[in-house]
């Protein structure tokens, strides 16, 4: 590999734009919150979040919790020429030329009682997804580089009961927590997970997007703890070619990426190998995955400031303190250059972008600088 390959930035961002973000105390969550702030051009924590895209510039973008919204004018372009089409701040605007979006499994209505209260009410937690209405905690991807649209490929309908040894929740007695018809019509996805290609002058990488459930809001039964776990294991299994052949996509083709492909996992996923409550090897499935190069910790300043006493405090993606967000490359075809965590610190005159969720999110945007071979 030539010193001259140009490298390529590639981001995540939980941007909290979700409707319960915009909702004022006990009001009723809106569904068309998100679309109708895109169209002013003006909401402030949109614009907080355009600046840090700005001021970070990747070349290609996964935003977790962005609503799904159908009409691309009203989403993905309307968040492009209405806020990072415009300068933020006196930064110069960006532009990515293509972009995907899908539907997701969180606030899709499903006829199964989910969460075990014995009623089955067709959303938030008896969704296929957490949520309150189809697309919330959606998802997109921004890209400078041509998306390969007809190639992506999904797994938002893939039963979990299909993964081999699949964590199947409990009663603390040791029953199932769900009866065999719940259980095999589960969907595995919180969200979705894709495989999109994309073109980078001649070469082609795998973006594997993802958002897991939080291992959080559930019972003795950890039902969402070992949603997360197997939600993580779907890329670990996808990486490798001697176990990916259960995996079924959502158009009916079988098994996962080739052995030398390349790919960087991406997204919230909602686990830290020492912090938080995910269930004890969750993320290490990728972390120490052979296929997969976690080398390179992203930093930053402002999260060692953040949480001063704790020494993983520098490595924190949230403002709850854990490192959740993740860019993950595989060994074969990528050079890691460099990477970061957007997290100025108090003093900075940038602390603004990142007071809490209101100002942009309680997570921050994560980077990596690449070379493909």
């Amino acid at each position: 590999m030539s010193a001259k390959t140009p490298t390529l930035r590639v981001a995540t961002f939980n941007v909290s734009m979700e409707a319960d973000n915009y909702r004022h105390r006990e009001a009723a969550v809106d569904p068309r919150a998100l679309e109708k702030r895109l169209r002013t051009g003006r909401h402030r924590q949109i614009r907080n979040i355009a600046e840090i895209i700005q001021r970070v510039r990747p070349d290609i973008l996964l935003l977790n919790e962005f609503d799904y919204i159908k009409d691309p004018r009203r989403g993905a372009l309307a968040f492009q020429r209405r806020y990072l089409s415009v300068s933020q701040n006196g930064q110069r605007p960006i532009h990515f030329r293509h972009y995907y979006t899908a539907p997701v499994n969180s606030g899709e209505p499903s006829p199964l009682d989910i969460d075990g209260d014995g009623t089955a009410s067709g959303t938030g937690g008896d969704a296929w997804g957490f949520g309150h209405y189809p697309g919330q905690y959606g998802m997109l991807v921004l890209s400078r580089f041509p998306i390969d649209t007809h190639s992506v490929r999904s797994f938002r309908l893939f039963p979990w009961h299909q993964m081999p040894g699949a964590l199947a929740p409990m009663h603390p007695d040791g029953s199932p927590f769900y009866d065999e018809q719940t259980w095999r019509q589960l969907r595995l996805s919180s969200k979705s997970h894709w495989d999109l290609p994309i073109q980078v002058k001649g070469r082609r990488l795998h973006l594997l997007a993802a958002h897991p459930t939080p291992p959080v809001f559930d019972g003795p039964e950890r039902r969402n703890a070992a949603r997360n776990f197997d939600e993580i294991r779907l890329w670990a299994d996808y990486v490798d070619p001697n176990r990916s052949g259960y995996l079924q996509d959502d158009q009916g083709l079988s098994g996962g990426l080739a052995q030398q492909a390349a790919f960087v996992i991406a997204g919230d996923y909602n686990a830290s190998p020492v912090e938080g409550r995910s269930l004890p090897g969750a993320i290490e499935q990728l972390l120490t995955h052979p296929s997969i190069n976690s080398d390179l910790q992203p930093t930053s300043l402002g999260g060692a400031q953040h949480s001063p006493d704790n020494p993983q405090g520098h490595s924190h993606t949230a403002d709850w303190r854990a490192r959740v967000d993740y860019l993950l490359p595989s060994r074969a075809g990528i050079d890691v250059v460099n990477g970061g965590v957007f997290w100025p610190e108090s003093a900075s005159e940038l602390a603004y972008l990142v007071k809490g969720r209101g100002a942009s999110s309680d997570h921050r945007l994560v980077w990596l600088d690449l070379r493909l071979e």
